[in-house]
């Protein structure tokens, strides 16, 4: 064999095994991928995206309210006022976010109910009315459904009430039934995320003996957590479609808010004192 031969057989030998190699490790970092998408999911998929939400809306209010309201009464150089000023609005503020939640998740039920009844009313007084709302619906999910398809679907609905009135209260307006124990669910996650977050600022003041090492401990604490939060919310939020960027963007975004309102608090107790 020439030496030249030699040398294009080892370049494609080496080519070859380069190229592999690539494959390998895009085809392993695919596989990495996949695994933390699995891993997420067996974690938050089981889990009502509304408790997720809930929980988000209250870590998110128990982070910053009680950090700016410790941040504000360390100006008045007495911890155990700062803890026991906390630890009054923790309590408060816990338990009108849970009132909140509750409220709201009960609204939600009485809206969804009186929707169903409404349209429970319509069918009894007027077939018409459901199927042309039927019929619209339909037209709005797909304008080229044909005449024959829209009279078949409506036929077969009509076979069992109750899908009628589900399809309806589903498609046309968007509702899907609320858990029966929703508004206790939601005082629980609002409240309990809020006593969470706000407990996370107030921890150092217990473990010092001077306020202002207690408000040094919490900035730290608070800057990681903060950060760490966003981080996740934003993961939680918008799935693995989300950049790194984007969710190191919005973690920097909770720490800025957080750090404006204690500053806020932090300056204008200090000023009134």
């Amino acid at each position: 064999m020439s030496s030249r031969s030699l040398i294009s057989n080892r370049r494609e030998s080496a080519h070859s095994y380069g190229s592999n190699d690539i494959e390998s490790n895009i085809s392993n970092k695919q596989d990495d991928t996949e695994t933390q998408t699995s891993i997420i999911n067996k974690l938050f998929g089981s889990i009502d995206p509304r408790v997720i939400s809930d929980l988000i809306i209250g870590l998110s209010d128990g982070l910053t309210v009680p950090f700016a309201l410790t941040a504000g009464l360390s100006s008045l150089g007495d911890a155990k006022l700062v803890i026991t000023g906390g630890f009054a609005e923790l309590i408060s503020g816990s338990i009108s976010m849970g009132l909140g939640g509750y409220l709201g998740a009960k609204s939600e039920l009485d809206y969804y109910f009186a929707e169903v009844k409404q349209e429970k009313l319509k069918f009894y007084n007027d077939m018409t009315l459901i199927n042309h709302e039927i019929e619209d619906i339909l037209l709005d999910i797909n304008p080229d459904f044909n005449e024959q398809t829209i009279i078949s679907f409506i036929k077969d609905l009509q076979k069992d009430p109750q899908s009628m009135i589900d399809f309806i209260i589903k498609f046309g307006r968007g509702l899907d039934e609320p858990n029966a124990n929703r508004q206790f669910i939601s005082a629980i996650t609002i409240g309990g995320g809020y006593f969470m977050g706000g407990l996370v600022p107030l921890l150092p003041y217990f473990f010092v003996n001077e306020v202002g090492s207690g408000l040094v401990l919490s900035v730290i604490v608070m800057v990681i957590t903060l950060f760490w939060f966003g981080y996740v919310k934003t993961q939680l939020s918008m799935g693995d479609a989300c950049t790194v960027s984007r969710k190191v963007k919005e973690g920097f975004l909770m720490v800025i808010v957080g750090g404006v309102a204690a500053g806020a608090a932090w300056f204008f107790v200090k000023l009134l004192n």
